[in-house]
Formats: C-alpha cells, structure tokens, sequence
C-alpha cells in the first residue's frame, strides 16, 4: 500500500482494482462447444445393412470390410458389401476373403488406379467392384 500512496499513477491498480485489471488480461471465456448439427451432412462409416438375414459367412465378410483399418477402405469395401454382398456367390465369397488379406493400401492404389491390378486379383469380381467406386464417385 504504500507503494501506491507514493505513486499516485498506479493507485487504481493498488486498491482492490488488480484483480478486475488483470481479469481482461488472464481470463478466457470457454469457445462454445461444437454441436452435433456441424455432422448432419458428414461422411459416416458403418453398415446400412442389416446382418440380421446373413449366414455367419456373410455376416463375417461384413463387419471385416466394413472395419479395415483406413477409412478409405471402410468406405470402398463397406458400400460395396452393403450393396453386393447377399447376391454374391460362393466362389466370390472366397475370392473376397481372399481381398481382404491383401494390404489396404494395396487394394486402394488398385481401385483407384494409381497401380495396375496383378493378374491373380484382377478377375470380374475386382472390375466390379472398381466400377461400384468410380461409379459412386461420380
């Protein structure tokens, strides 16, 4: 206090004052917090499908495309086992588990078509599903 009796200049910062001066300066209101409508119109992954109808195979090959590791390949492989996936026989069956082996950053490079597809994947079940996706995006 008696620092600030000497110094008449600083006085309002002496008297009870410090506190409300120094609040503007230290304290920050909390941002508000995101609501759930900014990811109404986001990209979800997850089945629409139901496995309620599917053997244990296919209910199997769905939760394993649908949960690959990237979220591009749940994308890739889940929609299109979610549209393809009751129809498809039992040799294509095996063939799908077969994709579901191979790396996925592998499958994607082929998809897209930033790498060629080696021979023994390259079969009409493969253009199939590389069509499903360039269709999709487009």
């Amino acid at each position: 206090m008696l620092a600030c009796a000497e110094f008449r200049r600083n006085a309002a910062l002496c008297k009870g004052a410090a506190d409300i001066a120094a609040g503007g300066l230290y304290i920050n209101h909390a941002r508000p917090r995101p609501g759930f409508w900014r990811w109404r119109y986001a990209v979800t992954t997850g089945t629409n499908l139901s496995s309620e109808g599917l053997d244990p195979r296919r209910r199997r090959l769905l939760f394993r495309c649908w949960h690959r590791g990237i979220r591009e390949m749940d994308l890739v492989l889940g929609k299109f086992a979610d549209a393809q996936l009751a129809s498809l026989s039992e040799v294509e069956l095996d063939e799908l588990e077969r994709w579901l082996e191979v790396p996925d950053q592998q499958i994607f490079a082929w998809v897209n078509g930033m790498e060629m597809t080696p021979q023994e994947f390259d079969s009409a079940l493969f253009r199939r599903l590389r069509d499903f996706h360039r269709k999709e995006k487009a």
